[in-house]
C-alpha cells in the first residue's frame, strides 16, 4: 500500500477506478472475493466489474440469486471464516431485503464478541435518479445506514476517492457500506496509480473560500461546485466540504470552516427529514452557535416517493441554481441571473446534456 501523495497519476473515470480498486484488491488479497446480481454480466454491473471474472474466476467473482438476505449472511459467514466479501448491488432499493443480515448480523457482531472477531464486508450500494426510474430505483436512503452503530458509511464524489475509499473498504476490519452515485460513474479525474488508500473519516476540501461554507456529499457536491463558480462571477467565495462518508463524520473539519465563514449550508440526495444535511446543521448549531452570523441552512429531497413521470420530475431535485439561490438569500443579496446562468439540463433528469448512463 502507497501512503505517499507523490504517486503518478492518469485519468480514469470514476467506473473504471472502482474496478481497478477491485483488481488491486483481489490480486493483493486472495480472500477478497466478489457477487452480486449483474457481476459478471456483458455490461459489468456499470462497468465496474468487468474483467473481473476472466481474470480471478467464477470461484472468486460470480453472480448470485435473487435472494439478498440470504446471500448477505453467506457474506456473513464467509467473513468470519477469513474471507473478504464486497457484495454489489446495482440499486440501493434492492438492498432493503437484507437490512436485518446487515443491521442486526454484521454491523453488531464486533461489538457483541468483544472485539474478537470482526466481519470484514464491503456492501456496494448504487444510488442515484432520473430517466423514469421511480420510487422503488431512486432512494437515497445513506441516512438509515449511517444511524447504525457498527456501520462505516462511504460516500466518494471524486474517482480517486473512488478507488482510494474502496479499497480502505475492503481491507476494513468491519462492514462498510460503500454508496455509489450512478450519475457520477462516468466522471472523469485523476486517479493515482497502484495501491493507494484513502482514509476512511477524514473529509475532503472541494473548492477553499471565506464567505460560506457548503457540506456536501457524492453528486451534491457536482452542483455545489457549479453554483460555487458562479457565485466566484459575483465576489462570493464557497468553502466546499465533501463528506466522503457520512459515518464517520468529520466534525472537527466542518466546524473549522463554520467558524472561519460564519454560515452553513448542508446538502443532501436524500429526504429532508432525518437526512445528514439535517444532523450537520444541529451539530453546528449546538458547537458553532457564537460563529453563526445568520441561520444555518440546509437543501435536501422533498419528503415525497421521486415520481416516475418526467413532467413531476421537473424541479424536483436539487441543482446548482438552488444552490446559489439559498447562498444568495442567506447573504441578503438579488438572485439576479442566477437562472439564467444556471439553467437546468435538458432533459432535466440527468446531470447534463453530455450524460450518456449509466441509467
Amino acid at each position: 500500500m502507497l501512503e505517499s501523495t507523490s504517486h503518478p497519476t492518469r485519468q480514469l473515470t470514476f467506473s473504471a477506478a472502482i474496478n481497478e480498486a477491485l483488481n488491486i484488491a483481489m490480486q493483493a488479497d486472495d480472500k477478497v472475493i466478489c457477487y452480486g446480481l449483474g457481476t459478471d454480466d456483458p455490461k459489468g454491473n456499470f462497468g465496474t466489474t468487468l474483467g473481473l471474472q476472466e481474470k480471478f474466476g467464477p470461484q472468486r467473482v460470480f453472480d448470485m440469486p435473487l435472494s439478498e438476505n440470504a446471500m448477505t449472511g453467506v457474506a456473513i459467514g464467509a467473513s468470519l471464516n477469513g474471507i473478504r466479501p464486497v457484495m454489489c448491488h446495482q440499486r440501493f432499493d434492492f438492498f432493503l431485503l437484507a437490512m436485518d443480515q446487515l443491521v442486526n448480523g454484521a454491523a453488531k457482531w464486533f461489538y457483541m464478541f468483544d472485539g474478537q472477531r470482526s466481519v470484514p464486508i464491503t456492501i456496494r450500494l448504487v444510488i442515484g435518479r432520473g430517466w423514469g426510474q421511480g420510487p422503488t430505483h431512486s432512494q437515497n436512503l445513506q441516512a438509515w445506514f449511517a444511524h447504525i452503530p457498527g456501520l462505516k458509511v462511504v460516500m466518494p464524489t471524486s474517482p480517486a476517492d473512488a478507488k482510494g475509499m474502496l479499497l480502505s473498504s475492503i481491507f476494513d476490519p468491519n462492514p462498510v457500506v460503500f454508496i455509489e452515485h450512478r450519475w457520477l460513474h462516468n466522471m472523469v479525474g485523476d486517479v493515482p496509480e497502484g495501491d493507494v488508500r484513502t482514509p476512511i473519516g477524514p473529509l475532503r476540501i472541494a473548492r477553499s473560500g471565506s464567505d460560506v461554507t457548503i457540506v456536501s456529499m457524492s453528486y451534491m457536491t457536482v452542483e455545489a461546485l457549479h453554483a460555487a463558480d458562479y457565485l466566484q462571477k459575483r465576489g462570493i467565495s464557497c468553502d466546499i466540504l465533501d463528506l466522503r462518508c457520512v459515518n464517520p463524520i468529520d466534525w472537527p473539519a466542518i466546524f473549522s470552516s463554520v467558524q472561519k465563514t460564519g454560515k452553513l449550508l448542508a446538502l443532501d440526495s436524500g429526504a429532508e427529514t432525518g437526512s445528514i444535511a439535517g444532523e450537520v446543521v444541529a451539530r453546528v448549531a449546538m458547537n458553532c452557535m457564537s460563529s453563526l452570523t445568520t441561520a444555518p441552512a440546509r437543501l435536501a429531497m422533498p419528503d415525497v416517493p421521486e415520481p416516475t413521470s418526467f413532467g413531476m420530475t421537473k424541479g424536483f431535485y436539487v441543482r446548482a441554481s438552488d444552490v446559489a439561490v439559498k447562498i444568495l438569500d442567506m447573504l441578503g443579496l438579488e438572485h439576479g441571473d442566477v437562472h439564467e446562468q444556471l439553467i437546468e439540463p435538458t432533459p432535466h433528469d440527468v446531470p447534463g446534456s453530455w450524460f450518456t448512463g449509466p441509467f
